[in-house]
C-alpha cells in the first residue's frame, strides 16, 4: 500500500498513482485530525470524495505517532495525550475516539489504536505496551460495533473492517499471548505492529515464523511498515499478506533509485552525469522510459522537484510490480 499520509503522495498524482497499478491507498489518521480536521473531510463526502480516490482506502489510527512522536504525548490505560507537531495544542486520543475519527472519515479499513514500543524497550515496557494494546483493541471492537449498528439505523450500508494490531516487541511468548486473545475477540484482519522499528531483519523474520502459524489463514494478515523488497518477498513465503511502507519514496527523495532488474542506481553520483540511457528501459513508469539518467542526475542535483517525481515513480512502480509479480506466483 502506498502511503498517502495527508491524502496525497509528495509530487504524484492519483492519476501516475493508479497508472502504476496501485489498489488500495494508506491515510494517516494522525494526520488528517490535525489538519483539515475529520468532520471538514465528513462534510465534504468522506476521504474518497474529498481527495477524489474511488479505490480502498486504509487508515492507521495513530498508533504509530504513539512510538515516533514519544517526546509529544503522554500515555496511560485511558488515553494518550498528544501536542501537535504543528503548533503544540493538546488532542486527547482514546480508542473510542481513534474509531469514531476513522469512521468520519469514510475508511474501508479501520486499524484499532495500539500502543507501539520501541525495539530497546524493556520486557515489562513491552508487556505494558501488550497488555495496553489487548485493552484497547477491546474498547475499539465496542465501539465500531456501536457505530456500524447505528449507522444501519440511519440508512448507511458502509460498513468497514477492523483490524486489530499485534503487539509484543521480540518477546515470543508475548507475541502469542496477544494474538491468541485478538483472534478470541475476532477482528476482520490481523495487523502486525512493532517490527521495522530498529530490530535486526533475523529478529523480524523470527516473529514472523513464530506468530503466521498462528493467524487465522481465512483473514488477511498485514504487516506495518515493511517495503524492502527482499523482505516483502520473504514475508509473503512466511504468510503475509499485506505490506505499507514509505521507504520506496523515501529513497528516491534521497537519490537512490531502484530498478527493475533488482539493481538500484545512486543516480547523484558523477558517474552519471554524462549517462545518456534510459533510467530503466523496463520500468512500470513512462517517466523512467523516455528520461535519461543524465537528466536525472541533472535534475536531483539541482534540487528541482520534477527529479523527485520521476524518482518516486521509478521506486514505487518497481515495488507495486514486485508486488504484483509475488502474488501471480502466490496464484500459479
Amino acid at each position: 500500500m502506498p502511503v498517502g499520509t495527508a491524502g496525497a503522495m509528495k509530487g504524484i498524482s492519483h492519476g501516475e498513482l493508479l497508472s502504476l497499478g496501485a489498489d488500495i491507498l494508506l491515510c494517516n489518521t494522525y494526520h488528517l485530525h490535525l489538519h483539515p480536521g475529520e468532520d471538514i473531510i465528513a462534510e465534504a463526502g468522506g476521504l474518497h470524495q474529498f481527495i477524489d480516490w474511488d479505490k480502498p482506502i486504509l487508515t492507521d489510527s495513530g498508533g504509530f505517532q504513539i512510538f515516533s512522536l514519544s517526546n509529544l504525548r503522554s500515555i496511560d490505560d485511558e488515553r494518550v495525550i498528544f501536542r501537535s507537531h504543528i503548533d503544540g495544542s493538546e488532542h486527547v486520543l482514546t480508542p473510542e475516539r481513534a474509531v469514531e475519527i476513522q469512521h468520519k472519515l469514510g475508511s474501508d479499513i479501520i486499524l484499532c489504536l495500539d500502543h507501539c514500543p520501541p525495539s530497546t524497550a524493556s520486557r515489562s515496557e513491552v508487556l505494558e505496551a501488550t497488555d495496553r494494546s489487548l485493552k484497547w483493541a477491546k474498547r475499539c471492537k465496542r465501539e465500531h460495533g456501536r457505530i456500524l449498528s447505528q449507522s444501519k439505523r440511519g440508512g448507511d450500508d458502509h460498513s468497514p473492517l477492523l483490524f486489530c494490531v499485534i503487539q509484543g516487541g521480540l518477546e515470543r511468548d508475548l507475541r502469542e499471548k496477544c494474538s491468541q486473545e485478538m483472534i478470541a475477540m475476532g477482528f476482520d484482519g490481523y495487523a502486525i505492529g512493532g517490527l521495522a522499528v530498529g530490530e535486526s531483519q533475523e529478529e523480524m523474520y523470527g516473529v514472523l515464523d513464530a506468530l503466521c502459524p498462528l493467524l487465522p489463514a481465512d483473514r488477511p494478515r498485514y504487516l506495518m511498515g515493511v517495503g524492502v523488497i527482499e523482505q516483502l518477498r520473504a514475508c509473503v513465503a512466511k504468510g503475509i499478506d499485506m505490506f505499507d511502507c514509505v521507504l520506496p519514496m523515501r529513497l528516491a527523495r534521497h537519490s537512490k533509485v531502484l530498478l527493475s532488474d533488482g539493481t538500484s542506481l545512486d543516480i547523484d553520483k558523477a558517474m552519471y552525469r554524462t549517462d545518456f540511457q534510459p533510467i530503466d528501459a523496463d520500468s512500470p513508469s513512462a517517466l523512467s522510459r523516455t528520461h535519461s539518467r543524465a537528466y536525472l542526475h541533472h535534475l536531483m542535483k539541482t534540487k528541482e522537484r520534477y527529479g523527485e517525481t520521476i524518482a518516486c515513480m521509478q521506486n514505487l512502480g518497481v515495488t507495486l510490480q514486485a508486488m504484483r509479480s509475488i502474488r501471480e506466483s502466490v496464484e500459479s
